[in-house]
């Protein structure tokens, strides 16, 4: 390609030093380049004297069709340029199907108001997505660390939250301690990657603990367990940007309050730092002020 520029370049110049010039090479390696193409098809492009350059039949057939060729390329690329400046086009992301309602479908609504001209392709999956093999610009996941070859940002906090229902409470009674759990019926939830009940993770002074709890309800999804809760199934530890509106709301009683643990946090990720399209870098930039 590098030679098929040239050799256009030194027609369009009329001399290898102009043409070598505005390349920012010597006329040495220019001619050089030159040679080289010849070579490589087997034809010679260009009569050369001391004082002037003229086209071979051939070389005039390769100038017309390597022209076009190279103007076309030229087009491609001056569009990928500018597309990775323009905030047009799609960014599509990936979130866990509990973060939808509370966290990220109010903060797609806030960007897609602030930046009509891109659009927002949005997939929920509580399994943590392979970027490249989804074709996914951006993730949020919930966690403590991800794969190293990922770019995180973490966003917020999240503390689990021991959490019961009125109701519940009025029939069962309020637990004081984690030993008085064995005595209630609790929910579990199960890990969507690994299939297993996660044990509850408390503040055991200033260390952090973990207990199996039997749980009379189990499941792998979030919003599932807190609909169990607040129907009064039995006592669940909820992340906080599921609990704490319910809280707010009387609809849900924190329980245990001084064992919180808030080593969970929710993490923006994605593939690498530089060369992003525009629309992909101010999204990321939006999602970062929008959850701080």
């Amino acid at each position: 390609m590098k030679a098929l520029s040239t050799f256009v370049r030194v027609v369009e110049a009329g001399s290898f030093r102009r043409a070598a010039i505005e390349q920012g090479v010597t006329p040495q390696a220019a001619s050089k380049l030159v040679k080289q193409l010849e070579v490589s098809l087997g034809v010679r492009l260009l009569h050369r004297t001391t004082r002037q350059l003229s086209l071979t039949d051939e070389g005039q057939q390769l100038l017309q069709q390597a022209r076009a060729g190279l103007d076309t390329l030229r087009t491609a690329i001056d569009g990928v340029k500018a597309s990775r400046a323009d905030k047009g086009g799609t960014v599509r992301v990936t979130a866990p199907r509990s973060t939808r309602a509370t966290l990220v479908l109010p903060l797609v609504a806030a960007f897609l108001a602030e930046h009509p001209d891109t659009r927002v392709d949005l997939t929920l999956d509580d399994q943590f997505t392979d970027l490249v093999a989804g074709k996914i610009d951006v993730g949020f996941r919930s966690g403590v660390a991800l794969d190293r070859n990922l770019v995180a940002r973490r966003l917020m906090d999240i503390q689990l939250l021991v959490c019961a229902s009125p109701a519940y409470l009025a029939r069962h009674g309020h637990p004081r301690t984690w030993d008085d759990l064995a005595r209630h019926t609790c929910t579990g939830f199960r890990h969507a990657q690994t299939g297993k009940q996660m044990p509850w993770e408390y503040l055991d002074g200033d260390a952090t603990a973990y207990r199996d709890v039997p749980a009379a309800f189990v499941t792998n999804d979030v919003d599932a367990e807190v609909q169990a809760v607040l129907s009064g199934v039995g006592i669940g530890q909820l992340p906080s940007y599921l609990a704490q509106p319910l809280i707010r709301d009387g609809q849900l009683v924190h329980l245990l309050t001084r064992h919180t643990s808030a080593r969970v946090g929710l993490f923006l990720y994605y593939p690498q730092r530089s060369h992003q399209p525009a629309r992909v870098r101010a999204f990321i930039d939006f999602a970062a002020a929008w959850l701080r």
